[in-house]
């Protein structure tokens, strides 16, 4: 009858001590190289060239990006669109740093166009050259 309790503490100790061994056992070269920075969108433009966002910067202010549409594209993978559902979630954009310097953006948008996020550009509006040539993306916080 003794056994039992003495037995029982010991399980329970071996079971509280096996979340502290497996964390001594975690590979400390497995944390993200990556820095990750959540900024909301005020407004998604498609464009024939890519994406023109504008997102918030502070609290009263907004800034502007050009995101080339070859960004997307398997050979380059610096940007990645996320469609989200319809909820109380709003379109932001994660920005990701390698070693301080820029290195992808995802986007989360709404998967419908008719959300007030979205807009358009107009046809007779020519912005071609400002996707022309860019390497990063210069975000002002």
């Amino acid at each position: 009858m003794k056994k039992l309790p003495v037995i029982a503490l010991l399980g329970l100790t071996a079971l509280c001590a096996a979340p502290v061994t497996a964390q001594e056992r975690i590979n400390p070269h497995s944390e993200s190289e990556l820095y990750c920075v959540n900024i909301p969108i005020q407004k998604v433009y498609p464009y024939r060239k890519g994406y023109v966002v504008i997102y918030r910067s502070g609290a009263n202010n907004t800034g502007t990006l050009y995101i080339p549409f070859e960004w997307f594209g398997r050979d380059v993978l610096k940007a990645q669109i996320v469609q989200i559902g319809s909820g109380k979630t709003w379109p932001c954009m994660s920005v990701f740093y390698k070693d301080g310097a820029f290195h992808s953006v995802r986007l989360y948008v709404s998967r419908y166009n008719s959300h007030q996020s979205w807009g358009s550009i107009p046809s007779n509006v020519n912005i071609d050259d400002r996707f022309e040539g860019v390497e990063t993306l210069n975000i002002k916080y």
